[in-house]
């Protein structure tokens, strides 16, 4: 049977901010009101309340609550996306709907299947349309205007285009330089080849926007090469204050700083190694050009100054980060804060200002964190995503140290929302200049959302 969720059903509890939203149960004995009610198949009237996540049952289907959402989309590629990245695209900051979005990701294609770094835009994303405006037009619509309406949907239908650049081995995971120019773009990308590759994807860009766009994978040589790197990794991240400036670490523990020049990259011999075991993700200081941050699966997160020789380099450790492998970091914008996911499930915020504890504890997820990120804009605001295939959005702001109590289960109050409907989640990203588009992508496809609550 269709089994209807309701793990995204809020109450507005404050109409001025879009951050203050709680997920509110519905008490037995009140009287139901029409929000509070469904229908079911047959008629009847039922209950709604707040859905948790939990295993589904055979013949059980998640279907998301529309109301909850201002948009959702779905995608596929051709083959899993592991990666993908956002691109800081030249029509800025915007508001309104539909909505265009630029993303680069890499494939894991199946044995003897090439795979390739895609270039994607998604085009035409429109707001959903709310179940009693549909209602109302169901009812109004005569049979002429059941064909426009017909025309109309089809010129409301997402549009996704795509330049592919073939790519030798798996991409473990890729990178935009934030600092690209009218003329080169650049990504990086991880193989599992063991090697880095930066690529020029100012071409593929152009080509989105005519109309003969080629489909076929095209085979460009890359901007530049390292074979260096002793085994492959997924370590990577640009420098946000440095053009051009590069970080790159491996299953080995080794760490790499790439120094531009004016037509490749010098990678420095000598490496970051304090850690002891495989560097699992790397951050830069937004706002500190030599300063870096890395997370291990020793179990710890260690901050880095690039200027101190490379065996004095790591000027803070934080021992046993998290009881197991740490797996992502994320460095906030304009606090001093770092939100660490690990293989336990547990999200923490670090205050770099007092690394000897963390400053914040968030136990939800029931399977190994796979990607973090603060909001771009909200400080307070970051998202997660978990092997339990749910996407979590939490806010600092909500204060309160008491737990609510949702059909007898403790949820945090800093948890603005759960979103469902994919299998191995592996990252996720905001939209640097659409306020609250979410990205994320998976086993199967990539969803673009945005929520009500943030």
């Amino acid at each position: 049977r269709e089994f209807q969720t309701f793990q995204h059903y809020f109450k507005q509890i404050n109409l001025s901010s879009l951050n203050s939203f709680n997920m509110m149960g519905v008490n037995e004995e009140e009287e139901m009101t029409d929000e509070q009610t469904g229908t079911t198949e047959t008629g009847e009237k039922t209950q709604l309340k707040t859905y948790l996540p939990k295993d589904i049952e055979a013949g059980e289907d998640l279907t998301p609550d529309m109301s909850a959402y201002e948009m959702l989309h779905t995608f596929r590629a051709r083959a899993s996306c592991l990666s993908f990245d956002v691109l800081k695209d030249k029509l800025g900051p915007r508001e309104g709907y539909p909505v265009t979005a630029y993303t680069v990701a890499g494939t894991q294609a199946d044995k003897g299947k090439k795979n390739s770094v895609i270039i994607m835009k998604m085009s035409n994303l429109n707001r959903e349309q709310k179940e009693e405006e549909e209602d109302k037009e169901e009812e109004e619509k005569s049979d002429d205007e059941d064909v426009e309406k017909e025309e109309e949907d089809e010129k409301m239908k997402e549009v996704l285009e795509t330049a592919e650049i073939y790519h030798q081995g798996t991409v473990n995971r890729i990178r935009i330089c934030p600092h690209s120019t009218d003329a080169k773009t650049y990504v990086s990308t991880w193989s599992e080849k063991g090697k880095v590759h930066i690529w020029d994807i100012g071409p593929q860009l152009s080509s989105l926007e005519t109309a003969s766009t080629n489909k076929e994978v095209q085979k460009v040589k890359p901007v530049f090469t390292f074979g260096g790197h002793v085994e492959e990794g997924f370590g990577m991240d640009w420098s946000p204050t440095r053009q051009g400036y590069l970080l790159t670490g491996d299953c080995t523990r080794h760490i790499h700083l790439w120094t531009p020049r004016e037509a490749d990259w010098l990678v420095s011999q000598q490496t970051f190694s304090s850690h002891h075991e495989s560097v699992e993700d790397i951050q830069w200081s937004p706002n500190e050009e030599h300063v870096f941050a890395s997370c291990s699966v020793d179990k710890t997160i260690r901050i880095w100054d690039d200027r101190a020789p490379h065996h004095k380099a790591c000027m803070i450790t934080v021992p046993e980060a998290h009881s197991s492998d740490v797996n992502v970091i994320n460095w906030n914008r304009t606090e001093p804060f770092i939100v660490s996911g690990g293989d336990d499930g547990i999200l923490k915020i670090w205050d770099l200002r007092k690394l000897d504890s963390h400053a914040a504890l968030f136990k939800h997820h029931s399977g190994p964190i796979t990607s973090v990120e603060w909001h771009p804009t909200d400080s307070s605001v970051f998202g997660a995503s978990g092997e339990d295939n749910q996407v979590s959005l939490w806010d600092l702001g909500m204060e309160s140290a008491e737990p609510l109590l949702i059909n007898d289960t403790e949820v945090p109050p800093q948890l603005l929302f759960i979103h469902q409907g994919q299998e191995e989640i592996k990252e996720l990203h905001w939209h640097p200049f659409i306020s609250g588009l979410l990205l994320t992508t998976s086993l199967n496809d990539f969803n673009v959302f945005k929520t009500i609550s943030v």
